[in-house]
């Protein structure tokens, strides 16, 4: 048996008794960390963009990420910042699987808890619609502790909540998709760097792509491809409503270091998705090693700036 394979099951073993304790994120972060690179954090001098998000998360002042990463709470902070038109419409929420109620919904539907990732149900015809299955499956997403498992604290302090969502239909895109494309803008201290677009998501594979500001394709030496991470086929339609996101995003994540901003375009009209500050809870493995160094020197210029103007606190 090889030595990195040896190192992976002796860090597994250790991982599944830091999760089973009441052990500092910081440990589980770096646990999960190294079990995926084979190599440790260096939280002294962070080397790419995973790694400046863990020392971020953990070495400053965090508290307004919970709000962020809150699909709830976060339409405030949107509202704030004039940005209301764009916010995908709640329809409903509860705070207890046993209380959700269909009654009141329209006919489709987007049920999702507010503090998790990959929890949707898509009710596209709610006749059919069974609501003890319903109740049963966020009951036991509900019991889950998300930001204990991930390593991501801020979610922890997060009021869990199940919503209803705007039904946003694939159908009327640009391109076909099984879902919804998503736009997702790479920002550092209110300046746009590059779009990771995903489209055909399942939970088993999804197609990627990369453009910069331009419009250009960026793929070559920045995406890492394998049997979950698939290679687009054509190049993505330029989105109608580009320079608008462009804009939102730039205004959004000023005074971050780093931060992720997605959108969807339906039928030409645009909504944000969700303000992500741990992106794959800072364990990306879909952009090469060239392309998380190059991100992470952006991430590294923008604590300077920020920590020279006093809008980080370091902890």
């Amino acid at each position: 048996r090889s030595v990195s394979r040896g190192l992976g099951d002796v860090y597994k073993r250790q991982l599944y008794k830091y999760m089973s304790c009441d052990i500092k994120s910081e440990i589980i972060c770096d646990a999960l960390y190294t079990l995926k690179f084979n190599r440790k954090i260096n939280w002294d001098n962070p080397e790419d963009l995973n790694q400046w998000i863990a020392w971020l998360q953990f070495k400053t002042d965090t508290s307004i990420w919970s709000t962020l990463a809150d699909k709830y709470r976060v339409q405030d902070f949107l509202k704030e910042k004039g940005f209301d038109e764009y916010i995908v419409p709640i329809l409903a929420k509860w705070d207890s699987a046993d209380n959700i109620n269909l009654d009141n919904l329209p006919n489709n539907f987007v049920l999702k808890c507010n503090n998790g990732c990959g929890d949707a149900m898509i009710v596209k015809d709610k006749s059919k619609a069974d609501i003890c299955k319903i109740k049963n499956y966020f009951r036991n997403q509900m019991s889950r502790d998300f930001g204990k498992n991930s390593a991501e604290p801020h979610y922890r302090v997060i009021k869990p909540l199940i919503i209803a969502e705007k039904f946003l239909d694939p159908q009327h895109q640009p391109i076909r998709s099984s879902s919804l494309i998503d736009y997702k803008f790479w920002c550092f201290n209110g300046k746009v760097d590059r779009i990771f677009v995903c489209t055909n998501r399942t939970k088993q594979c999804f197609t990627v792509d990369l453009y910069n500001l331009h419009w250009h394709r960026i793929v070559d030496e920045n995406i890492s491809y394998n049997n979950h991470h698939l290679k687009a086929k054509i190049k993505m339609p330029k989105p109608v409503n580009f320079e608008k996101m462009v804009s939102i995003a730039s205004e959004i994540s000023k005074g971050f270091p780093q931060m992720r901003i997605d959108f969807y375009e339906i039928d030409d009209i645009l909504y944000i998705g969700e303000l992500t500050m741990t992106s794959l809870a800072g364990r990306m493995d879909y952009f090469t090693e060239k392309c998380l160094s190059e991100m992470g020197k952006l991430c590294e210029d923008a604590v300077k700036t920020l920590k020279t103007t006093g809008q980080l606190n370091i902890l």
